[in-house]
């Protein structure tokens, strides 16, 4: 057989850059950016090329494992899935529907097989106990979302490709490739706005990535972002350039937004956040002044106290300025696919509370943050079960140790994973779905927070082969035997349904099937097809009763009195304390490509980075092992002495900790390095979003023993 050429969208983090991959006799031979592809336009980064590693993975399951007193045994998936589903039937029956857990993690969004089957499998489980990676980093956005435009999926992104002006809060797009923003290369198009005349601002505690790459970076206290941007309101406030432009003729509450912040003055929130009241200013006055710009806040704005405050300020600014929803500004993709569902006003908030903390519903989830809670307290409505879906929270949820403890008690546990790893080595029953290569693909969320509009639709590569399931296999399989019950025969039940009818009426009824889009359509475009810039939606594409942005939402109006009394309080952390941040890797995503040799090799990347100022306070030298304390944990690993952060200030990277006993992970294990959410703390949450608060976690740093 001769070399081949497959052409698809690489599934690792959101960008979705198109890929060219060289293959013989089901070898991969290649892997590089697919030219043709309208919107990656040839670029990739040293993730894509993990595929390979993945596929090919010798840690990576291919059949169901059941844990017996023996250990892992393997079985056939007929059994596997009869005996998961009778085990799921006897929790429901012993303790009620609730009592049985649902986690999804990240790489459930990456994946259409999981995220069109899975919602079937939940309405089979009939549990309302649902948590995911979504209360760790992003239930913020979605909250501002909701509130001002009338549902949470309704997300503004960046138009990077028309800007002038582009102030950066808390994210490092040059490492994630964007984040709840799909934006391949950004690289480029930050080149593009500089080259153009434009400029590029960060605000970040790190000099990151990105900060590096800009024209400007201001260092600020971690979880103090709130308070800079209710002084940026103001100053626009205070100097009348408040100019929404037509915006104005549907938003309500631009006035009561601007007696909201006004005792929030740059003097006032100068010494908290750390940056210069002229400093304050002069971030407002730009973009006020830009004709093309946009603020944009992500991870760092995301995961502290008040994240739902800093969304909630950060898509006012874009407004107040006039940039929401215009050329250059913050924009609304239209999306080839619909994720939003049916026209309506959106009520899923607080329609239940978490049994122990009490905290309110969003999006029909429960915070993360109080997942091992809910299973350490005794009483009725116990949590006694879990399913978890391509997740780690052991190494990525707050309080990493309690957690890990939580999961050992369970009674029963299955996790749909290709690894046994930190958090399936907990699991009763792991199920294994075919990845990567031998899936087909589409990107269902990210198209629709995509800088460009853009389709793409990726076949498999390589054949699964009969020993394998599909995701959608897997959740069909299941929802099947729990519809049945004890009625179920395999040999007489339908076939499950593949996600591809979905996905084909989904594209026919969109917003580009007048003009014939469908699957056949993108089958005949391997490389995608570009739809064209963002375009102005509002006010059409509001969900909100009336039809109207409300700016003075009363449960944001609300939460100022909380930033208020935190603003009188006592300073964040105490005198021989550090505010503990996290940082992200360009050759990972999560936990689970640290498994991958192409991506974790190198130096040690898992390290303690402190300011020189403060390392010299605490007679430290660069490389020597260090012990970190929270009130939860500790840890030690080596610290790494760079002027890139600001004094007071600590930074770990996520995802580490692989020292665990049980796994599979040989790769990882190699490369174990320490978690930081053994450091993170549960009972920090967002109490608005019900988002874990990781930033600014207050922590001791010693040498270690």
């Amino acid at each position: 057989m001769s070399v081949e050429t497959h052409y698809r969208a690489c599934n690792l983090c959101e960008a979705i850059c198109g890929l060219e991959i060289k293959h013989e006799n089901g070898q991969v031979l290649s892997i590089t950016g697919d030219a043709q592809d309208p919107f990656s336009r040839g670029h990739i980064c040293p993730k894509a090329v993990g595929l390979k590693d993945i596929y090919e993975d010798p840690n990576r399951l291919r059949r169901p494992l059941k844990r017996t007193a023996d250990g892992w045994q393997e079985i056939d998936w007929e059994t596997a899935l009869d005996e998961v589903a009778a085990g799921l039937r006897r929790q429901r029956a012993a303790h009620g529907p609730h009592a049985t857990a649902w986690y999804a993690g990240n790489p459930s969004v990456h994946n259409s097989g999981t995220q069109l089957a899975a919602p079937g499998f939940l309405r089979a489980l009939g549990s309302r106990s649902l948590f995911s990676a979504s209360s760790v980093d992003q239930l913020p956005h979605h909250f501002a979302a909701w509130q001002l435009y009338g549902h949470p999926l309704l997300l503004p992104v960046p138009d990077l490709d028309r800007t002038d002006h582009w102030l950066i809060l808390g994210g490092n797009p040059l490492v994630s490739n964007g984040s709840l923003m799909t934006a391949p290369d950004v690289a480029k198009r930050l080149q593009a706005i500089q080259a153009r005349g434009g400029k590029v601002v960060v605000v970040d505690p790190r000099r990151s990535e990105t900060a590096v790459k800009a024209d400007a970076h201001h260092f600020i206290r971690p979880g103090t972002d709130v308070f800079l941007l209710l002084a940026m309101t103001q100053v626009l406030y205070a100097e009348q350039r408040v100019k929404p432009g037509r915006l104005a003729e549907f938003t309500d509450g631009i006035a009561e937004l601007g007696a909201a912040v006004a005792e929030f003055t740059p003097e006032y929130v100068s010494a908290v956040t750390g940056i210069a009241p002229a400093e304050i200013r002069t971030l407002a006055r730009e973009l006020a002044a830009a004709e093309r710009g946009v603020i944009y806040g992500r991870v760092g704005v995301s995961v502290q106290e008040f994240g739902g405050l800093c969304l909630w300020l950060i898509n006012a600014l874009n407004l107040l300025t006039g940039h929401l929803d215009e050329p250059g500004g913050y924009m609304f993709a239209s999306p080839a696919l619909d994720i939003m569902g049916k026209p309506g006003v959106y009520n899923k908030y607080d329609r239940y509370r978490s049994r122990v903390r009490q905290a309110p519903e969003f999006m029909s989830e429960l915070p993360v943050a109080c997942l091992a809670e809910e299973m350490l307290m005794p009483g009725d409505g116990q949590l006694r079960a879990l399913v978890t879906s391509c997740g780690n929270p052991v190494l990525s949820t707050p309080n990493g140790a309690q957690l890990d403890t939580a999961l050992a008690g369970l009674d029963f546990m299955v996790s749909i994973d290709i690894y046994l790893n930190e958090t399936t080595r907990h699991a009763h029953y792991i199920l294994p779905p075919a990845t990567g290569l031998e899936t087909a693909h589409y990107d269902v969320s990210f198209h629709a927070l995509a800088i460009r509009n853009t389709s793409r639709y990726s076949e498999p590569l390589f054949d699964k082969g009969p020993e394998a399931r599909y995701d959608w296999e897997i959740f069909e399989g299941l929802r099947q035997r729990l519809e049945a019950g004890d009625t179920f025969d395999a040999a007489t039940a339908p076939a499950p349904e593949n996600p591809e009818v979905k996905l084909d009426l989904g594209l026919r009824y969109g917003a580009y099937g007048r003009a014939g889009l469908s699957l056949a359509k993108l089958r005949e475009n391997p490389h995608g097809i570009d739809l064209g810039e963002l375009q102005p939606r509002l006010p059409a594409a509001l969900r909100t009763e009336n039809q109207r942005i409300n700016l003075a939402a009363p449960l944001f109006v609300q939460d100022l009195g909380r930033a208020r009394r935190v603003l009188a309080a006592a300073p964040l952390a105490a005198a021989d304390q550090l505010l503990l941040i996290s940082r992200r890797e360009l050759r990972s995503n999560n936990s689970w490509m640290h498994n991958l040799p192409r991506l974790i090799k190198g130096r040690n990347r898992c390290t303690l980075q402190m300011n020189p100022d403060d390392a010299a306070a605490r007679n430290l030298a660069d490389g020597q092992p260090v012990r970190v304390r929270s009130r939860v944990g500790a840890v030690e690993l080596p610290v790494e002495i760079t002027p890139h952060l600001m004094p007071g200030v600590a930074s770990m990277p996520h995802g580490y900790g692989h020292a665990r006993p049980g796994t599979r992970l040989e790769v990882a294990r190699a490369h174990a390095g320490v978690s930081i959410n053994d450091l993170t703390d549960d009972a920090r949450l967002d109490e608005l979003t019900g988002n874990a608060a990781l930033s600014a976690v207050p922590v001791w740093v010693e040498v270690a023993s």
